[in-house]
């Protein structure tokens, strides 16, 4: 187990080197200074200044000794300074990790709580009402857009009813109930995003493995209908949902970077999106930096769950 880790770990790293070169490229082609930009349309900076300012934190220097200093910094624990507010990006990430860390979890809370029954109920009365429902909700949740979702639920849930705040966010431990109260909309259209195909895969998967022998054998020995599913069909069904959920999981964090935009919540991927407008890359980069290595993780720890519920892949 520690080899095939330690092997992951290895093959993460050429993975991360071609993301941090994409994101730092992409970032010093936009048009625009973030010193400028941090001015809006009151800008009070002088040339000199300007150049002082850049002089500063190395943005006068080569693009190539720019993007290794970033580098090396990082390989230190040294995320950079903002150029917006000064602060240090390990501080703003700190302050905005744990808001994003809940909706995802929530998000995924949820979605599972709605797919796994979904699909495995709808595999089991196979063309059934139930059936038809569960491919309709699922066909329909991945042809919808994210951030159109979110808009609509802010619309009905929000401005029509009233039922829930549209934007804001309440620190959990200061105010559990107003916490809850903002977090249910941008968590139900994320769940909703992963819901989806999270039922599609577990309805096939599920309907593959009952037509195998030894379901069938399961059966034969006369064994209840809910045992059957639970302790021969569930497993088995489970281990290619693993992998659309690790998937879906690792987009979650880059889907929460437009969700929370929309809702107004202070999770990294408004900090993402502020800061891109401001051209703070040190925030930028850091930010998805965070991600990509977020996603390795999620997908190293499916193949970790892939051998906990079946045998074989531990041989292998």
């Amino acid at each position: 187990m520690q080899t095939f880790i330690a092997r992951r770990v290895i093959r993460s790293v050429p993975v991360l080197f071609l993301v941090s070169l994409l994101v730092f490229g992409a970032l010093h082609l936009l048009p625009g200074d973030p010193f400028l930009a941090s001015q809006g349309t009151q800008v009070t900076l002088t040339a000199e200044d300007l150049a002082k300012l850049r002089a500063e934190v190395g943005l006068d220097q080569p693009v190539h000794v720019q993007y290794v200093r970033w580098i090396l910094a990082g390989l230190r624990g040294d995320l950079g300074v903002s150029y917006y507010n000064q602060r240090h990006v390990t501080e703003l990430v700190a302050l905005r990790l744990p808001a994003t860390v809940e909706l995802t979890f929530l998000s995924l809370v949820l979605a599972l709580a709605v797919a796994v029954p979904a699909g495995i109920f709808a595999a089991v009365r196979r063309g059934s009402a139930v059936d038809y429902l569960v491919t309709s909700i699922g066909t329909i949740g991945m042809s919808v857009p994210g951030f159109w979702l979110g808009i609509m639920m802010i619309l009905f849930f929000s401005v029509q009813l009233g039922w829930f705040p549209a934007v804001g966010f309440e620190p959990l431990l200061q105010n559990p109930l107003e916490n809850l109260k903002h977090v249910v909309l941008p968590a139900t259209t994320l769940g909703f995003i992963l819901v989806a195909p999270t039922m599609r895969v577990l309805r096939s998967s599920t309907l593959d493995v009952i037509r195998q022998d030894y379901v069938q054998t399961a059966r034969a020995k006369g064994l209840p209908e809910g045992m059957v599913i639970a302790r021969h069909v569930l497993k088995a069904a489970l281990i290619p949902t693993l992998t659309i959920v690790g998937l879906q999981l690792g987009y979650l964090l880059g889907g929460s970077v437009i969700i929370e935009w929309v809702f107004g919540w202070p999770g990294l991927g408004q900090l993402t999106v502020e800061s891109i407008k401001l051209r703070d890359y040190a925030v930028v980069q850091s930010t998805v930096m965070l991600f990509a290595i977020g996603f390795l993780l999620i997908n190293l720890i499916v193949d970790l769950l892939y051998g906990a519920l079946d045998p074989r892949v531990r041989t292998s």
